[in-house]
């Protein structure tokens, strides 16, 4: 397999996990609303909660975020919940509080 082939593969595959932001090259001007996004917290200076619709289907996208040219960029950490994962988390709420006060 050429390098020039695999580089191709790589830019087109959503994220490593299968779950994650569009690809970096993605055009943000699509119109069709495939990248809509709620702001729902920032949870410190540069790790922020949003609520997205991608691809047709709703994600809870916990992220860093970096600074480049005066722009707030997501990074590569950070990891996207569909809706059942996220109701999952949720249910557990008090299970992991629990846990973090027998720490």
């Amino acid at each position: 397999m050429s390098r020039r082939f695999k580089r191709k593969e790589e830019d087109e595959s959503p994220s490593e996990d299968g779950h994650g932001a569009p690809p970096k090259k993605a055009p943000r001007t699509d119109s069709s609303g495939d990248s809509d996004e709620i702001v729902v917290c920032d949870i410190s200076h540069n790790r922020r909660v949003k609520v997205r619709n991608w691809q047709g289907k709703v994600w809870v996208d916990i992220r860093e975020f970096y600074v480049k040219d005066g722009k707030q960029l997501p990074g590569k950490k950070g990891i996207s919940l569909s809706v059942d994962q996220w109701k999952m988390l949720r249910d557990h709420a008090e299970e992991i509080d629990k846990a973090l006060a027998e720490s």
